[in-house]
């Protein structure tokens, strides 16, 4: 497969990419500034504990979960980008323990730079992924805009005793992550044109993958706290868990399960600004141990990833349970460290 189309390189539209495009973390906080308390007490989940998506009591049992998620293309391809897209926003359903009911598309498209064609190919690419959830696109909002941006506003369905949130994370936990990182730096390497061809396949495979495993995790009650990991970057959705649930996290850095080929971008320096961001915006929260490798995990740990793994707590007593379930469902399922009582830093990286 060609890395880029014979006619459009569709990231050379856009200033960022995927999950890249989101606000650092504190430029965000001063914004949601005294703006995140809801009075309804229907609202089981709002804006106040930064969660992927929000949910509503519907009071026989059920939770109406609710969210949007868009952004500017992270590849060149159309069909691809679709599905990225629309694999990144129903992941916040299955991130908080949810099955998807329906999806409603929101596009933003430069008419007079890119055909009607091509953007026809990025719905079409949302479309299947929304079949392979099974669920319909049925329906959604366009303008015409500066740049190329596409995702979805998706309504989904919980059993409130199964909903998932990030900030209910317990001491003792053990931490699983069920994708490698690096994506950030990957699709940087897409867009300046140095990603190998052996890396591509493999980079699309993840980025579409959808995190349906949500769902199954969700009827575990040994499983504490659940998150997606997206454009803040491993530490910075790490963080928003263990913060929220008034706790420390220590990890394994080299259990982290990370791209293959990863160093050798590294190398090349094909890091995305929005890991700087990221890593200025929550730095004094980290410590390293002396073994760390430092200088690779300040480019690995902050970067930015599009429809990243589900980070999971997990009590110590459902862990077979999790372990058994990741690993039939193909996925990384070795932890990669636990939660503990708040420290001096919120997390701690050996």
């Amino acid at each position: 497969m060609n890395l880029v189309t014979d006619e459009i390189r569709l990231t050379q539209f856009s200033h960022g990419a995927g999950c890249g495009c989101k606000i650092a973390p504190k430029v965000l906080d001063e914004i949601l500034q005294n703006n995140s308390k809801v009075q309804d007490a229907k609202l089981l989940v709002g804006n106040d504990s930064r969660d992927d998506a929000a949910v509503y009591d519907l009071e026989n049992g059920m939770g109406l979960v609710s969210t949007t998620d868009f952004f500017m293309p992270i590849v060149d391809d159309p069909f691809q980008f679709g599905r990225i897209a629309a694999a990144n926003a129903i992941s916040d359903v299955y991130a908080m323990g949810g099955k998807p009911l329906m999806a409603l598309a929101v596009l933003g498209w430069p008419v007079t730079k890119l055909s009607a064609a091509i953007a026809q190919q990025v719905i079409a690419g949302g479309t299947s992924v929304c079949k392979e959830a099974g669920i319909s696109l049925a329906g959604g909002h366009s303008i015409d805009s500066p740049e190329p941006i596409f995702g979805l506003s998706v309504s989904g369905l919980v059993r409130i005793d199964y909903l998932k949130r990030n900030n209910t994370a317990k001491d003792g936990d053990v931490l699983f992550l069920t994708k490698p990182i690096g994506v950030g730096i990957f699709t940087t390497a897409l867009k300046r044109g140095k990603l190998q061809e052996v890396h591509y396949s493999p980079l699309i495979e993840q980025l579409a993958a959808l995190n349906s495993i949500g769902e199954e995790l969700g009827k575990l009650k040994e499983v504490n706290a659940m998150t997606d990991v997206t454009g803040f970057g491993f530490l910075g959705h790490l963080l928003e868990m263990a913060e929220g649930s008034g706790l420390t996290a220590e990890i394994e850095y080299e259990k982290i399960p990370k791209l293959d080929g990863v160093e050798y971008y590294l190398e090349q320096k094909t890091v995305p600004d929005s890991t700087y961001r990221n890593w200025n915006s929550y730095s004094h929260k980290v410590g390293f141990a002396k073994d760390v490798n430092v200088k690779e995990a300040f480019s690995l740990l902050p970067d930015p990833q599009t429809n990243g793994g589900l980070l999971i707590s997990v009590s110590e007593e459902g862990v077979s349970d999790v372990i058994s379930l990741l690993r039939a469902k193909g996925l990384y399922h070795e932890s990669i460290g636990r939660m503990g009582i708040q420290g001096d830093k919120i997390i701690h990286i050996k």
